[in-house]
């Protein structure tokens, strides 16, 4: 198993990682502002869940075919942009009246979270770091290889979600203030939807 000093320092390393806005931290407070906490803690579950899948993909070796396949990178990585992309402008034409005063929210928990599954999962950095960065903390002679990546994956996961329900409480709570103001929920949307499509274009323009 893991030595205690390896896995601390990979617990300070991630911690530093998971709580520097990326991405995966934007769409979680995106959601939050716009729909609500719950619906953002429901976007950071889902980007964990897209994390055991990387996980699951690093210890059989499916990441590696992905980094040595230019073709299967390209696919992976423009599947995830479109899928960004178009929930970009969905959110930027949604004509879905909002009370101002606490309507419902704009999109359900369940949907968010397999919206943000979806994502991650046709993330390929994602997949790459997964491939590139837990082997690095693996000792062959502490026992199981197999075990040791998943208990990386695993710690990885559990950080990363609580990075990002303290985003998504955080956001919530804003866009709970925000919305009050009529000019804030005639206009949330197309933040939202803006933040989406800039996060697809940025991955879209990701090179291996």
């Amino acid at each position: 198993m893991i030595d205690h000093t390896t896995l601390i320092t990979y617990i300070l390393i991630v911690l530093g990682f998971v709580f520097i806005p990326g991405p995966a931290t934007l769409l979680t407070m995106a959601r939050a502002a716009s729909s609500g906490t719950r619906v953002g803690i429901a976007t950071g579950a889902g980007i964990a869940a897209g994390d055991v899948v990387h996980t699951t993909m690093a210890i059989v070796g499916l990441s590696a075919i992905i980094a040595t396949s230019a073709l299967l990178f390209s696919v992976v990585k423009y599947a995830g942009a479109g899928f960004l992309i178009y929930l970009g402008i969905r959110a930027m034409l949604d004509k879905t009246p909002l009370e101002v005063n606490g309507g419902a929210p704009a999109i359900s928990a369940v949907r968010a979270f397999r919206q943000a599954v979806l994502t991650e999962v046709l993330n390929p950095k994602t997949a790459l770091f997964f491939l590139a960065f837990l082997p690095q903390f693996v000792r062959p002679e502490h026992g199981s290889t197999t075990l040791q990546l998943a208990l990386l994956g695993a710690v990885f996961v559990l950080l990363g979600l609580l990075s990002t329900v303290v985003f998504a409480v955080g956001a919530g709570r804003l866009g709970d203030l925000l919305r009050r103001h009529p000019a804030v929920v005639k206009w949330q949307g197309k933040v939202v939807g803006t933040i989406y499509c800039a996060v697809g274009v940025r991955l879209a323009l990701q090179e291996r």
